[in-house]
């Protein structure tokens, strides 16, 4: 397979193909054929395709019946689906984007065009596949891939950049006329409506070989709140060259052919699902990693997270020459707990003790679960008088008034036993070769268990 990608074609006649393949293949794309949509299934299966340019009309089928196919298999749902029509056939081509085509091209295309939209279409395809892993691999935090948002909802913000005020105040009007959104018009001379503030869902440039909206085009994609906006350009002839290098600057997509209220609103539509699937998708890739640092049972950090955000601290307390300390808390006697009232009495206590400790701590450095009923501080910039001040109080708010359980009448005591490494410049404790995380809490393990040691309910400071 090509390191470029791999591209199916699909078409009834036989010359049509070859030169398709000889404009691809020159490309160093890795071209695939078929002629039917019969057996189109398996063909998919075996060579995975990265975008399908088919023909609209097909010996038993249409491109509109190759693209359900595809939607109907999770593993090909996202492989773009272009349609290749006669040129100039308006009606074709609206009638196909309508049907849920990526796009429409007209046969014969140009190469410069050709290569640049599909450039731009698996540009695209790959920015989905980063946020859905590859292959079919989901991201921890998933159990299964999300079902795709067949439909923007019926609001956002569309921008008319045109030539002239008088242009881009016909297009507004026939554009919020048919999207039913909310439309506002600028001039390409005059960008600043468009360029401050919050960006719009969709961006309209008026295109021309004056390269005032082409730059505008890479100014637009080279702003951080405008880099997921929808950007269309509209090419007032069928000037493919223009198109092309509109595509490489980073429009989404171009309407041939001047400007159509009708064409334009389908390919917002599409372009805002494709947002909306997308967002879905980076919300729920944001929730994994949340999770995937966070004890589901206290809500609290877990052992992943906090080994990580001491090895930062620590290299921050060296850099600046500040102090900070670390804190192993241990509930005593919560075997017991357990063994008496069962796993879930213990879990309440541990969620309960959790809230404890948070408050004791309040919002200074991080707080852990890092075991069954260990817990893990640790505080920046904090002094000798500091560190064992947080660690008095932990021990004092734990065993300040009894656990009170919903499930069990007993009210149960719980008090809990600390280790305080406290770590102060030149830093001798952390070594001639520094010190890992691990280390350290290791140190602080050994505080914890002299504060066993010597009775529990109280904090020892270690030594070494």
């Amino acid at each position: 397979m090509s390191a470029q990608g791999t591209i199916l074609v699909l078409d009834g006649v036989s010359t049509n193909r070859i030169m398709l393949k000889v404009q691809l293949t020159a490309a160093w794309y890795h071209v695939a054929q078929g002629e039917k949509l019969s057996g189109l299934r398996t063909q998919l299966r075996r060579v995975q395709p990265d975008l399908v340019l088919t023909a609209l009309t097909l010996p038993d089928g249409t491109a509109a019946d190759v693209k359900k196919l595809m939607q109907s298999d999770p593993a090909f749902r996202d492989v773009p689906v272009v349609a290749i029509a006669a040129h100039n056939d308006k009606a074709a081509r609206l009638r196909a984007l309508s049907e849920g085509l990526d796009d429409v091209l007209g046969f014969p295309v140009s190469d410069t065009f050709l290569l640049a939209r599909v450039r731009s279409l698996l540009r695209a395809r790959s920015e989905a596949q980063d946020l859905q892993g590859k292959k079919g691999i989901q991201p921890f935090g998933f159990a299964e891939a999300s079902a795709p948002v067949l439909a923007p909802a019926r609001m956002g913000r569309i921008a008319v950049l045109a030539q002239s005020a008088r242009q881009g105040t016909v297009w507004r009007k026939a554009l919020a006329e048919r999207t039913g959104r909310t439309v506002e018009s600028h001039t390409l001379p005059n960008p600043s409506g468009v360029l401050s503030g919050s960006a719009p869902d969709a961006i309209v440039v008026e295109l021309s070989p004056d390269p005032q909206g082409l730059n505008m085009l890479a100014d637009l994609k080279s702003r951080i709140g405008a880099r997921r906006t929808a950007v269309i350009g509209i090419i007032p002839d069928e000037n493919t060259t223009l198109a092309a290098d509109a595509l490489d600057r980073g429009a989404d997509a171009v309407c041939l052919g001047g400007f159509c209220a009708t064409e334009l609103a389908l390919r917002i539509d599409a372009l805002m699902a494709r947002r909306a699937h997308e967002d879905h998708m980076r919300a729920a890739l944001w929730r994994g990693l949340e999770e995937s640092l966070i004890d589901p049972l206290t809500g609290l950090n877990n052992r992943r997270y906090a080994l990580s955000a001491l090895d930062r601290m620590m290299t921050r307390a060296t850099r600046k020459g500040q102090s900070f300390a670390i804190m192993l808390a241990d509930l005593d006697h919560f075997k017991s707990i357990n063994d008496r009232y069962g796993h879930s009495v213990g879990d309440q206590v541990l969620v309960e003790a959790a809230k404890r400790m948070r408050r004791a701590f309040g919002n200074e450095g991080f707080l852990a679960r890092i075991g069954g009923e260990e817990f893990l501080f640790a505080l920046p910039d904090a002094d000798h008088r500091t560190a064992r001040a947080k660690a008095e109080r932990i021990c004092q708010l734990m065993a300040a008034s009894p656990f009170v359980m919903p499930t069990i009448p007993t009210r149960l005591t719980v008090t809990v036993s600390v280790g305080l490494k406290l770590c102060e410049p030149p830093f001798q404790c952390l070594g001639e070769d520094g010190c890992t995380a691990p280390e350290l809490v290791n140190c602080a393990d050994r505080a914890l268990y002299a504060a066993k040691k010597a009775g529990r309910n109280q904090f020892r400071l270690s030594a070494a």
